[in-house]
């Protein structure tokens, strides 16, 4: 049989299930959005500040000989030509956690709340930053990249002439040249948050292990590539593990993200039970009849 515009029946039926199930998750997500709505918009808007920060710390830059070095001395430099795989190992870790933050629109298996999700992410970039900007806005670092060295036109930005140049970020050439904000590594702040929301709320354990041998392959491209000392990469470990946790504990404490809306049932599974018959369950936000959570 055909469905809509000679479309198989069961696909019709299945894209139909599925959009009911997007809609549903909609619903009960825009909820918990809208009761978060001021920490994911000062989050957000944080963005912009620790950006800000970053280029002020470019103005204040002052190239210079570069500081000894243990992960320069033993790591093989990649050089300006393979600088790009480090940026690509990133790329590939942020895209992947934003995909798998919003699975539970399309898949059942949910064992969070997507907004949620990036309350607890967000809060924890934030303070992460803040200590972050606190460190490099006080201590100048000659920058260890090669775009920050000594004679590079990069290497230092030209006084300002109105307030207008600092605000205005000039992304991304801004982001890629800048130089001054060291410790701590602003790259493993953002991958080593997500690694430890994944390993929170992930439920694959294959993929925890490739994810933590993940974060270590790109702490040695990032010294290998010399867009950070070593120090950097090290003082970002114990830094964003420290803080995920702080948040996660004070988040619950304030009733933040423990709290659920009142949601309609998602879509019926049928699965078979150990007597060999099917059995029905409704999931209710991600938690069956009995209140145990769907992994």
């Amino acid at each position: 049989m055909m469905g809509v515009k000679g479309l198989p029946t069961y696909v019709t039926r299945e894209v139909a299930k599925l959009w009911k199930r997007v809609l549903m998750e909609l619903d009960v997500e825009w909820a918990l959005l809208m009761e978060n709505w001021k920490l994911v918009l000062g989050g957000l808007l944080f963005q912009y500040a620790h950006g800000v920060g970053a280029r002020v710390a470019h103005y204040q830059h002052h190239p210079g000989p570069l500081l000894h070095d243990v992960g320069f001395e033993y790591l093989p430099e990649l050089g300006k030509k393979n600088a790009h795989i480090s940026e690509s190992l990133f790329t590939f870790v942020f895209v992947s956690f934003v995909l798998w933050s919003f699975h539970p629109f399309v898949f059942y298996n949910k064992r969070f709340y997507s907004a949620l999700l990036w309350v607890r992410v967000l809060m924890c970039l934030v303070i992460c930053q803040f200590l972050r900007m606190s460190s490099f806005m006080v201590t100048q670092l000659p920058g260890p990249n090669y775009h920050c060295h000594e004679g590079q036109p990069t290497a230092t930005l030209p006084p300002p002439k109105s307030i207008k140049e600092v605000l205005l970020l000039n992304f991304p050439y801004g982001v890629i040249y800048g130089c001054g904000d060291l410790i701590f590594s602003s790259h493993m702040t953002f991958a080593l948050t997500f690694f430890h929301a994944y390993n929170k709320y992930g439920t694959r354990q294959w993929i925890k292990f490739v994810a933590f041998l993940t974060m270590v392959a790109l702490s040695l491209l990032i010294i290998a590539s010399h867009k950070h000392y070593s120090v950097d990469i090290v003082v970002a470990w114990f830094v964003v593990y420290f803080v995920f946790f702080f948040v996660d504990r004070k988040l619950a404490d304030f009733g933040y993200v423990e709290r659920v809306p009142t949601a309609p049932l998602l879509p019926m599974i049928v699965r078979a039970g150990k007597d060999g018959r099917s059995k029905e369950e409704k999931l209710l936000n991600g938690h069956t009849e009995n209140g145990s959570v769907e992994l």
